[in-house]
């Protein structure tokens, strides 16, 4: 299985590392100089987060972004707690 987000596909992409040297010209300096340039990935925050996908819960890797876009719906692991409002556990007695 691929590093990839689930929902907008997002996965790693290259680039450069840049290495340079020197002290910049606006502090005194003759300038930076780049010494060295590698090559490197970026690679993007994936979560494995369980969702729910149509009436089903499955596990996927989600981006961060997507999670905090609301474009996934996490799973309710359980339902909330419920007050029950007529002579039900815990319900208040009705005061006249």
């Amino acid at each position: 299985m691929a590093r990839k987000c689930g929902v907008c596909g997002k996965q790693a992409e290259m680039g450069n590392r840049v290495t340079t040297r020197g002290k910049a010209k606006y502090l005194g300096g003759v300038g930076t100089k780049v010494t060295g340039i590698a090559r490197r990935q970026f690679k993007p925050n994936l979560q494995r987060l369980r969702v729910t996908v149509g009436r089903t819960n499955t596990n996927m890797l989600v981006c961060t972004q997507c999670i905090r876009s609301g474009a996934v719906k996490k799973a309710v692991r359980r339902a909330p707690f419920k007050l029950t409002m007529a002579g039900g556990k815990g319900a208040k007695a009705p005061t006249t």
